[in-house]
């Protein structure tokens, strides 16, 4: 009896040991999933959109971020250009578009603001930059966590080199832009943010170092022609996790198994 007794402790102990040690596996496998399901989503809905939408939206857009760059502090000002929420939340989710990122292997898609609960789950626009349409004299900012045990995101984004691409896919618009600038600042250090009247930039920003999160990495993009469609297939990553998943349930029905043979045992004996 009190074998069977010790045997069942330590089956829980096993389940939940290797509960703790497969979360960030099974849990990035999930939000993988969400992420995919949130793109495809998104370009669902911009292929059944009437072509003529696509101007209507491109130039409201535009005409934020012209008013905008009007703005002395724009990052602190950014509320007194209206309509922020709406504008290119062409499905109501607050999603308004996606990035693709082909070094780091991740395809994300992108919400207005960056509130916590866009950022344990995809990539955040930050409020006082210019929206992810492109045009000279913007400067869009987009945000994520890194090194949380449930998802992805921004993990590898130390991995970026200068010469790197990524791509910014909008309505119909792909817009790439290649890695020209990569620094690490302190979190009220934002000049590094800042538009240029004369380029078109996009920044890439998440916390490090690694689990201190006292600076902000700060990977810097400038648009250029030429590249229109990125390599990365996100399907392919998540087919490789599937094994993963496979092997996690098959693990913890055979150790719900063990655990339901030794109660029957342990039952059994104490009617004895």
């Amino acid at each position: 009896m009190k074998k069977d007794k010790l045997n069942i402790i330590l089956v829980l102990i096993f389940m939940v040991g290797l509960s703790v040690m497969l979360y960030p596996s099974i849990s990035d496998y999930w939000n993988s999933r969400v992420q995919t399901q949130a793109v495809a989503s998104y370009n669902n809905t911009v292929r059944n959109m009437p072509k003529e939408e696509y101007d209507r939206l491109f130039k409201e857009a535009e005409q934020y971020n012209t008013k905008l760059q009007e703005l002395e502090f724009p990052f602190t000002n950014y509320d007194k250009v209206e309509g922020y929420k709406d504008i290119m939340n062409i499905s109501g989710t607050g999603i308004m578009g996606y990035i693709t990122i082909d070094r780091i292997k991740v395809e994300l898609p992108i919400y207005h603001g960056t509130s916590d609960g866009v950022l344990q789950v995809a990539v955040g626009h930050l409020e006082g930059s210019s929206l992810p349409v492109g045009g000279k004299g913007n400067h869009c900012v987009l945000s994520a966590h890194r090194g949380l045990p449930s998802a992805k995101l921004f993990t590898n984004l130390d991995k970026m080199e200068e010469g790197d691409t990524f791509q910014i896919t909008v309505l119909n618009r792909h817009i790439t832009y290649e890695v020209d600038q990569i620094k690490i600042v302190e979190p009220q250090e934002i000049e590094a943010i800042y538009a240029d009247k004369e380029k078109d930039y996009c920044t890439l920003m998440t916390c490090t170092p690694y689990g201190i999160n006292s600076h902000r990495l700060l990977v810097r993009g400038v648009r250029i022609s030429g590249i229109e469609n990125s390599t990365y297939v996100p399907a392919g990553a998540i087919e490789v996790n599937t094994s993963v998943v496979a092997l996690v349930i098959a693990i913890f029905l055979l150790a719900f198994l063990a655990m339901v043979m030794l109660v029957i045992s342990y039952v059994k004996s104490k009617r004895k």
